[in-house]
């Protein structure tokens, strides 16, 4: 249910951030510390409010029946904060440094019925705020809410009109800051006439004390409590995809390798045969993978899609890990997602290059002469899934005026990097990969008439693969899957991101091991369509990972109402989307590398 209206405008400082953030990859203001001297006026900005347990729901403070100056003033944000819904304005709180305050009355209210009931829905949904205070979130709910007994039932909702602001510094600088109604009793919103209205008054306290912690980042960010602490380390979920990923590698180096080596001893020794008696190509009773050699390098249909596919796929995959090494290394603070939105939306404008150069590069190789329309392709192959997805999903939010839903300045702006920064680069790449493509160079040659394949058993079908090939590396990140989603549509904080980055290295490899092991076993049973068997076999891990999000929204989760529901499916299935072109990439080429291989190895006249 939607209690609040419309958000008011706002304003933020685009192209200095632009710059900032290609030069240095920080967010600025993150790890900004500001000195103060004794007295000085300390801002407090009020950001934002919304229910619990939907963290993609949020509303501006002032949307709510509040204390409101009469001319609101608004912060400039960086980008990343915009794409985490924060829209911070300054507050009537008057509070300065190392000066205490006990009950300082900040505003008289008179409010009607309507605004009581607006209050009361949104204390009944659990509404919280998000305070700031030199960079320090601080986190509170708005009422207090009481059920008790069956008979008779009792409903009690009370408002807080009193805050404690605790406040430590060390030195000339604040280093932690918390809110707490622990010792105040809430007004009750209960029993008012509907022509009635009712009188509040808004005081607060400041209390400061000294702390010989010397540096922010030696508090956890959520250190208050409100917010689960940081993940642990899970070692359930490392040992398992450990155990997997040897099963696995085991599988290909030592049983797979050694039919292959039975394969081509004796393929080969049929070839020398027939070819000392009649010289013909192969014997006609061989069967398996050898006699399909003059069909398995057949270029397939769509191939300016599949040329697509794998060009967006290998630059997620650069993405990702680009993503995660520079967590690992420092380059922005990991305990605030509006930095990591920010590396993410610049990342994938810098890696559209690599797009543009894998696609066009295979295309070229495999023949294609539609150059200008496979970067179209190419360069519109995620970009229009994902702005159709966004434009529904800030569609919501803005009808239901969230906070979540970006403003005309931002959208222009983004816009703006796809197409000065992204889309040249995939041209760029695509013109690079187009004239430094060498012919394909198959083993084999190729016949004009393909060869009729044999009908296949049901456990060789394409939806049996796919069941196979997607399951095995989600089983893989199952676990870990868990606490990301925790991260991601929860209230955890992530920031294990070597296991992290040891999970993405075991799913990549687990996609390669099982691409492997099921495009021979299609080779073997005379079925040379590899091509697209080897993307939908693995890329299917997307599929469960959507059906997981699915099983996470209904089992694992108390996300509600039309504006979340909306935002975690949609960004869902583009996340599942986004696991099909990588997982689909590493299975392809891991594919192509093992046919190679093997024909490579194989005699032939």
């Amino acid at each position: 249910m939607t209690v609040l209206g419309h958000p008011r405008s706002w304003s933020c400082r685009w192209w200095p951030l632009l710059l900032l953030l290609l030069l240095t990859g920080r967010e600025p203001g993150v790890e900004a510390v500001t000195h103060y001297k004794a007295g000085d006026p300390v801002i407090l900005y009020v950001n934002k409010v919304g229910p619990y347990h939907n963290p993609q729901e949020t509303y501006h403070y002032y949307q709510l029946p509040v204390c409101c100056p009469e001319k609101i003033r608004h912060k400039s944000l960086s980008l990343g904060e915009v794409l985490d819904g924060d829209r911070m304005a300054e507050s009537l709180y008057e509070i300065r440094f190392r000066e205490n305050v006990e009950k300082r009355v900040l505003c008289h209210m008179q409010l009607s019925s309507a605004q009581v009931e607006q209050l009361r829905q949104a204390i009944e949904e659990l509404y919280y705020f998000e305070f700031v205070v030199d960079d320090l979130p601080i986190r509170g709910f708005v009422g207090y809410m009481e059920e008790s007994g069956f008979l008779p039932h009792s409903h009690k909702i009370g408002l807080w009109t009193h805050l404690d602001f605790h406040l430590e510094f060390h030195g000339d600088r604040i280093i932690f800051a918390n809110v707490s109604v622990r010792d105040v009793k809430p007004h009750s919103l209960d029993g008012l006439r509907p022509d009635e209205f009712l009188g509040l008054t808004h005081t607060y306290s400041v209390r400061w004390s000294e702390t010989s912690v010397e540096r922010r980042s030696d508090r956890r960010r959520g250190d208050d409590g409100f917010f689960p602490r940081t993940l642990e380390i899970h070692w359930l979920s490392i040992i398992n995809s450990m155990v997997l990923v040897f099963l696995l590698v085991g599988f290909v180096a030592v049983i797979l390798m050694r039919v292959l080596r039975n394969d081509l001893a004796r393929y080969n020794l049929d070839e020398e045969t027939t070819s000392a008696g009649s010289g013909d190509d192969f014997d006609q009773s061989d069967n398996g993978w050898k006699i399909i050699h003059t069909d398995v390098f057949r270029f397939p249909p769509y191939r300016g899609l599949l040329c697509a596919v794998l060009g967006v796929g290998a630059q997620f995959l650069a993405l990702g890990t680009g993503i995660i090494v520079m967590a690992l290394l420092g380059m922005f603070n990991v305990h605030r997602h509006g930095a990591i939105n920010s590396a993410a939306i610049l990342l994938y404008a810098l890696t559209c290059c690599i797009s543009g150069y894998v696609s066009s590069h295979f295309y070229r190789q495999i023949g294609g002469e539609r150059w200008v329309w496979n970067i179209i392709l190419t360069t519109s192959l995620f970009s229009v899934p994902f702005f159709l997805t966004w434009s529904v999903v800030n569609s919501v939010h803005w009808a239901n005026g969230s906070t979540q839903a970006l403003p005309a300045t931002t959208i222009l702006l983004l816009l703006t990097v796809w197409l000065l920064v992204g889309f040249p680069l995939t041209v760029i790449g695509g013109i690079f990969g187009k004239n430094n493509a060498s012919p394909f160079d198959a083993p084999c040659r190729t016949k004009n008439i393909a060869r009729e394949i044999p009908p296949q058993p049901w456990y060789k079908s394409t939806l049996v693969h796919m069941t196979v090939g997607g399951f095995l590396p989600f089983s893989a990140i199952s676990v870990e899957l868990y606490y990301i989603f925790a991260t991601v549509w929860g209230r955890e904080q992530y920031t294990l991101y070597g296991i992290l980055f040891f999970v993405f290295a075991i799913l990549l490899s687990v996609g390669a091991c099982i691409s492997i092991a099921l495009t021979y076993f299609q080779l073997s049973g005379e079925d040379h369509r590899w091509w697209w068997r080897s993307v939908l076999s693995v890329g299917s891990t997307g599929l469960f990972i959507f059906l997981y999000s699915v099983f996470y929204y209904a089992r694992r989760s108390n996300m509600s109402g039309t504006v979340q529901t909306v935002e975690f499916f949609g960004y869902s299935l583009l996340t599942g989307y986004v696991f099909f072109l990588m997982l689909g990439t590493i299975s392809f080429f891991s594919s192509l590398k093992f046919i190679r291989y093997i024909y490579v190895n194989l005699k032939m006249d």
